[in-house]
């Protein structure tokens, strides 16, 4: 076979957190991510000096990592951290109960037995009030031990193996001091000093490329005209007054390309636009900076080059933009196998991750090597985000990965600008359809009720501010039009947008909607003038923010045939849409569209409605699975044979599976189950019901949903229908 290239991008990106009228971080993600990810990720390629790799780096992230490595920063929870345990207030413990769980449990607090022995000390179900009584139960060293173990679990292993100290720590698990403390946040603080350096290091030795994001993270072709997002959406509802700066977008560019420069003493030769979001505008704009190539999704790829009819063996080549006479070189992300490292292998062996991407990436090559001269993958995927759902924060596969690639005649890893120098692209874009790399669209940041309305709040002060310094000319070049502009471009960021809607939800959405409005209302107050009293309103109000899960109001009692037979039958069930969820990631592809779930007093019943048009491989390849996580851990694993009927049915208790013949189950237009509660061997007597569904492709997991959290319900008696109807 012919040698095929791979150029990983790894994305490194955090908004800005800093409140603009307190000067304090609202949230830790800068600090946290540069201790679990952004120094080893690239430190790793040491151990792999055959490895070439690409590293994005978006200058508000290491604006913020420079305000940490000073000193300057301060967040909320570094604060209520360095405090003395003797001295925390009864606020601040609530905080410390509220907040201090947030890392993945099953990979960064189960591992711990103290750290795990505080979370079921709190319970796994919280909040504020209950917080103020249990706070009760925590004495001192509780406490301080938690202070500890939330910084620590953020803490990289690598720092285990390469710092005395934090080895030191994880040994002694327990009972720590002030001391301790005081010392891990300043390796925290050392750590985000550390970051810039490295990546300078390995670039100047030409393992690596670091390529850039305009400044604050902006969707450029919507700064350019928001009337951009018809190209790719025809029919999709736009804000009522349309944001056309496309200056603003220059801004962020030229900006984002003095700063890099400015840090790394060269200029950068590569972008990574904000959300992969490209149009013929923003071309036009980011040429003249005499960046080298950009990067973007295959949607847009295909979206754009109708003739190709979507043959992806031209996905994996590098084509030259020339849009109205200015010229780019641009590659396209292959999101199948982003998406396999971001979503996927997080449940394999690390072995068998490795070994299934490698034979994917030499498949491709055979497969693209008629149309190519050097295939070339393109694998870009945030680089910080899906580490903490891996087991060792995914350094073992990792490590895996490298090794293979290290001894892989037929794949060679590449940074892409030399890549592009060796093989220039010979196949020529002239006009482009304006998208990002979620589903080629920019439905995830505009069109929403709360996605427009955040447009509009961002249009009407951008008109106000250039009307404004109209008006008074004698601001123009001042302090006073630097700080209003700076709170703009930081509210034009697309990460306030990523939250709004019902595309994505975190513990922290009220933070972000709070922060964005926060900026706008600081534009009017430097100035001098009335704030509209509509930016002090929460966008995302709870009456207004969509419930990606919503629960069951009644009994249900369906026939399981595998067809919707009665509008009712379903209608009171509990709902989960997938796509509508998660965190920071996004999956594209998914198997499972969504699911129906529900129960009558002695059964459990599912209804799983799959993506059939997106379903690549055969039914008979895929296992589903009902996955009890509480009061028992029970398995309900189902397999379709290749005539798309039920195959079997079996039922995974204390880890031996069986044949279950009392799970009745049928798929026609949906998959759907009857689960005896008899059969799941539940005590008669237990709070609550928390499960998820996941998919199988043969032993391995690739979907779970919901991604990031479970599906919780009562148990069922009697009352359960009067107590519901009577609400």
């Amino acid at each position: 076979m012919k040698k095929v290239y791979l150029a990983f991008l790894w994305h490194q990106h955090q908004p800005v957190y800093k409140n603009p009228n307190t000067g304090i971080y609202d949230l830790p993600w800068v600090r946290l991510h540069a201790t679990k990810d952004y120094y080893d990720m690239v430190a790793i390629l040491d151990n792999y000096p055959k490895i070439k790799s690409n590293i994005n780096l978006v200058p508000s992230l290491l604006a913020q990592l420079e305000d940490y490595a000073s000193g300057k920063a301060k967040d909320k929870f570094l604060e209520v951290t360095l405090k003395a345990a003797s001295d925390l207030t009864e606020e601040d413990k609530i905080f410390i109960l509220n907040n201090f769980f947030m890392a993945n449990w099953d990979t960064m607090i189960a591992p711990h037995d103290r750290y795990n022995e505080l979370l079921e000390k709190r319970g796994r179900e919280t909040f504020r009030d209950w917080n103020k009584n249990i706070c009760k139960t925590f004495n001192v060293e509780d406490f301080r031990d938690l202070q500890v173990w939330f910084n620590l679990s953020w803490t990289d292993p690598y720092w285990r193996k390469n710092d005395k100290f934090i080895a030191q720590l994880y040994s002694k698990g327990r009972d720590f001091t002030e001391e301790d403390k005081n010392k891990l946040i300043q390796k925290h603080i050392e750590i985000c000093g550390m970051v810039v350096k490295k990546h300078k290091e390995l670039q100047d030795k030409g393992q690596i490329d670091v390529s850039v994001t305009p400044f604050y993270h902006p969707i450029l072709p919507l700064l350019c005209d928001t009337n951009s997002a018809l190209e790719a959406t025809p029919k999709i509802n736009l804000p009522s007054k349309r944001f056309a700066y496309p200056e603003d977008a220059l801004w962020h560019i030229n900006t984002a390309v003095s700063y890099y420069q400015n840090i790394f003493g060269r200029k950068p030769l590569g972008m990574w636009p904000s959300e992969g979001s490209i149009s013929n505008a923003t071309v036009d704009l980011i040429s003249d900076t005499g960046l080298k190539w950009i990067a973007t999704d295959e949607s847009v790829l295909f979206n754009s080059a109708k003739y190709l009819n979507g043959d992806r063996r031209h996905l994996f080549k590098p084509f030259k933009l020339n849009i109205n006479g200015k010229n780019l070189d641009i590659i396209f992300r292959d999101h199948g196998l982003s998406d396999s490292i971001g979503f996927v292998y997080s449940k394999w062996a690390p072995q068998d991750a490795a070994n299934d991407f490698i034979n994917k990436v030499k498949s491709i090559g055979e497969y693209a090597s008629s149309i190519c001269e050097a295939p070339l993958v393109s694998v870009i995927l945030d680089g910080d985000n899906c580490w903490e759902y891996y087991s060792n924060d995914g350094w073992d596969f990792l490590q895996a990965l490298y090794e293979r690639l290290s001894t892989e005649a037929n794949i060679e890893t590449v940074r892409i600008s030399e890549y592009l120098e060796k093989f220039p692209p010979s196949d020529t874009i002239t006009n482009l359809t304006a998208g990002s790399w979620i589903n080629g669209n920019f439905g995830v940041w505009i069109g929403h009720q709360e996605d427009n309305i955040s447009w509009e709040y961002l249009a009407a002060t951008r008109d106000f501010i250039k009307d404004h310094f109209n008006k008074h000319p004698e601001l123009k070049g001042t302090d006073v039009e630097k700080e209003v502009l700076n709170n703009l471009h930081i509210a034009q960021g697309s990460d306030w947008n990523w939250w709004y809607g019902d595309d994505h939800s975190s513990s922290s959405d009220g933070e972000f909607d709070f922060i964005y409005r926060q900026h706008l209302i600081k534009i009017y107050e430097i100035l001098g003038q009335e704030v509209p009293a509509v930016f002090y309103k929460s966008i995302n109000s709870a009456q207004n923010k969509y419930d990606k899960i919503i629960k069951p109001q009644d009994f249900i009692y369906p026939k399981i045939d595998g067809n919707v037979t009665d509008f009712f039958e379903w209608k009171n069930s509990g709902y989960y849409e997938i796509g509508r969820s998660g965190g920071s990631m996004h999956q594209i592809s998914t198997v499972l569209k969504s699911f129906n779930f529900g129960f009558d007093i002695k059964n459990f019943y599912l209804k799983l409605d799959l993506n059939k048009q997106n379903i690549s491989k055969p039914l008979e390849e895929y296992n589903f699975n009902l996955v009890f996580i509480r009061p028992l851990e029970v398995k309900i694993v189902l397999k379709i044979n290749s005539n798309k009927q039920i195959k079997n049915i079996s039922i995974v208790y204390n880890g031996q599976e069986t044949i279950e013949d009392s799970v009745k189950a049928n798929f026609g237009s949906s998959i759907e189950l009857s689960i005896p509660f008899e059969s799941l061997k539940f005590p008669c007597k237990y709070d609550n019901i928390e499960f998820v569904v996941s998919v199988n492709e043969d032993s391995y997991e690739v979907e779970r949903w919901p991604y990031q959290s479970s599906i919780i319900i009562p148990q069922p008696d009697e009352n359960f229908n009067f107590l519901n109807w009577s609400l």
